[in-house]
């Protein structure tokens, strides 16, 4: 059975190299994620740099890692989904050969078998090839990281053999199962009707298509439904499984689905239309085969996309209503002291940003001993006064009016974390200050600060050389636009309103998801386009003999591709908008965490569109070119 699984793969190597190419794809991608993930773990950090630099780098691989811990499941999804639909394809054209097969004697068991031992043959090829592949695509994985401010530079992610009991079992195991169910059904039909293509062998949505399509899309309602409970956690968690369970569902179903919307695509008066629209109604599997890892494409990467910017947006609403202020200046602290001598300022609250250490004991486990911690990001100096005369949010628990003295308070980017008593230390120099612990923050969206600390226990040249943040309350009465052209011509700072503050901490968020964005679609786009042209191009050449008739009934050989090309078109059309309907379903589920502010990805979906109808109508184009050139 091997000898005649290896001489099918070298006679039949147009059907199979797309799958080769995946699981490939698929082993390179994962095996190099872990070793990334697992280099970020030893926490390397390059000679000569000074300690913040250091623990800025430490937190570099946090983000990375946490990064590389989405990336890993998503790419292992879209393997198992994309290696499954491809083989199916390529089980499907063979049909005859397997026909033939069983005419010639062959039973249930050997064309199971055979399948299975070109499944294996190939994931192990696709394994051996994507080991190698696994060293430029570590290589590319770091540099994308490196230049997101992720990793450091000089990073390296050396091989462990350790790897390989992840890579093998990918590759084989996804191969194996991605023609476990197809075999199953191609040993199930009749060789007259396989020759014939009637019968079962006609039969394109399956009793298994049915089960799996129906219980993802129940799925898909039910994670809906979760995630508009009002919980932001529920709702972003389930967003992902939404644009998961939803694109496998239309995808299972597209043999019912994308003829039926292909109907929408009428065009009256066109001989070559006509013709498309009705190879799209009879070529169902080829069709969905097409439209099925578009389907994925568009869904996660819009839904995720979407999420992460409902999030950031979020974010800054947050933000403009967690203030009662007119406008926001950004200056130095010594600027910042002769705000309140402005005409028509009624209240100014300075933050400044210290450069300063904060030496806390959290509790890791209510049973394991304390575990010293260090934050110097995001520590700010403030009047408790005026700071509560601007801003809504209040302690969670203590009081900020205690805040005079030696006192500090734990800020939103602090307030998971389990403090160990009520004293931290403030290193400045060589000055350790201990502090009393006296208020507590809620968490918010944007963490924000990490603590507070009374004015009165810094050095006031600290405070007057800082970077310092000052919410300004202007008068009843008084117009913020005057009070903003005073505070510019005295050079006191930059002026904005806290619309466009806080329009600004949603961008320098939205920033940080274009890293994300850039690995995941990255990602997600190439298993599409590979699987969307292997899907284009073994159908393409599969159709000579329809070509060949359309030759004969007097279409040119341009006329034969201007058809197969609309066809092609109206298929990936219709993949966008089913991805498009998941991925607005996500989006849904959403806003019912983020009080209905949703930020809706239209340009990236017009560039994946854009992608989507080139690349699939250039592999469209140059295959029925290709097989429509004998006479």
């Amino acid at each position: 059975m091997l000898t005649l699984s290896l001489s099918t793969l070298r006679e039949r190597w147009p059907l199979f190299i797309g799958a080769l190419v995946t699981v490939a794809l698929g082993v390179a991608l994962v095996q190099g994620a872990l070793l990334v993930l697992a280099a970020t773990g030893t926490g390397w950090v390059p000679p000569g740099v000074t300690e913040e630099e250091a623990h800025q780098i430490r937190e570099g691989y946090v983000g990375a890692a946490t990064l590389l811990g989405l990336a890993v499941p998503l790419a292992t999804f879209l393997a198992v989904f994309i290696v499954g639909s491809t083989f199916a394809f390529t089980v499907a054209q063979r049909g005859r050969d397997l026909a033939l097969l069983s005419v010639l004697g062959a039973n249930r068991r050997q064309l199971r078998r055979l399948l299975l031992c070109e499944a294996l043959v190939l994931g192990a090829a696709g394994t051996a090839i994507g080991i190698v592949l696994s060293f430029p695509a570590v290589a590319a994985q770091s540099a994308v990281l490196t230049a997101f401010g992720f990793l450091p530079d000089g990073f390296e992610a050396p091989f462990g053999p350790w790897v390989l009991w992840a890579s093998v079992p990918i590759g084989v195991g996804v191969a194996v199962l991605g023609v476990l169910s197809a075999s199953r059904r191609a040993a199930r039909v009749q060789p007259l009707d396989a020759l014939r293509d009637t019968g079962s062998a006609a039969r394109v949505m399956t009793a298994g298509r049915w089960v799996t399509g129906l219980l993802n899309a129940a799925m898909t309602v039910v994670l809906i439904l979760l995630a508009r409970s009002g919980d932001l956690l529920i709702a972003l968690t389930t967003s992902l499984l939404i644009s998961m369970t939803g694109s496998v569902a239309l995808s299972r179903l597209s043999p019912l689905v994308v003829p039926l919307t292909g109907r929408l695509f009428v065009l009256p008066g066109s001989t070559l239309g006509e013709l498309a629209r009705a190879n799209l109604r009879d070529g169902v599997r080829r069709s969905a085969s097409t439209a099925a890892p578009l389907i994925v494409l568009v869904a996660l990467v819009l839904g995720i996309d979407g999420s992460l910017g409902s999030l950031a947006l979020l974010t800054g609403v947050e933000q403009e209503r967690s203030v009662r202020a007119d406008l926001v200046v950004d200056s130095t602290g010594a600027q910042a002291a002769r705000l309140a001598s402005v005409p028509g300022i009624a209240v100014a609250a300075p933050q400044t940003l210290l450069p300063v250490r904060i030496l806390v004991q959290n509790l890791a486990k209510a049973d394991e001993p304390p575990v010293p911690e260090t934050y110097d990001k995001q520590v700010f100096a403030i009047d408790p006064t005026t700071y509560l005369r601007t801003h809504v949010t209040q302690p969670r628990s203590g009081s900020l009016e205690r805040l005079t003295g030696l006192t500090i308070a734990g800020g939103p980017a602090v307030a998971g974390e389990r403090l160990a008593g009520d004293t931290v230390t403030m290193r400045y120099n060589d000055q350790h200050t201990p502090l009393q612990l006296v208020a507590r923050m809620p968490e918010t969206l944007a963490l924000g600060e990490e603590f507070l600390v009374s004015r009165d226990a810094v050095p006031a040249d600290l405070l007057t050389t800082s970077p310092t943040q000052t919410f300004v309350q202007v008068t009843p009465g008084t117009d913020p636009g005057t009070v903003r052209a005073a505070i510019t011509s005295a050079g006191l700072g930059e002026v904005r309103t806290v619309a466009e503050w806080a329009g600004a901490a949603a961008k320098a968020q939205q920033s940080g998801n274009i890293a994300i964005m850039s690995v995941l679609m990255g990602l997600s786009g190439l298993y599409a386009a590979i699987a969307a042209v292997n899907a284009v191009v073994i159908a393409g050449a599969e159709r000579r003999a329809e070509f060949a008739v359309l030759r004969l009934s007097g279409l040119t050989r341009r006329q034969v591709v201007t058809a197969a090309l609309i066809e092609s078109t109206a298929v990936t059309v219709i993949g966008l908008l089913l991805g498009a309907l998941v991925a607005a379903c996500a989006l849904i589920g959403v806003a019912g965490g983020t009080q209905g502010v949703v930020a809706v990805p239209w340009g990236l979906f017009g560039m994946l569109s854009a992608g989507a109808l080139v690349v699939t109508g250039v592999a469209c184009a140059a295959t029925t070119w290709k097989v429509s050139s004998p006479r």
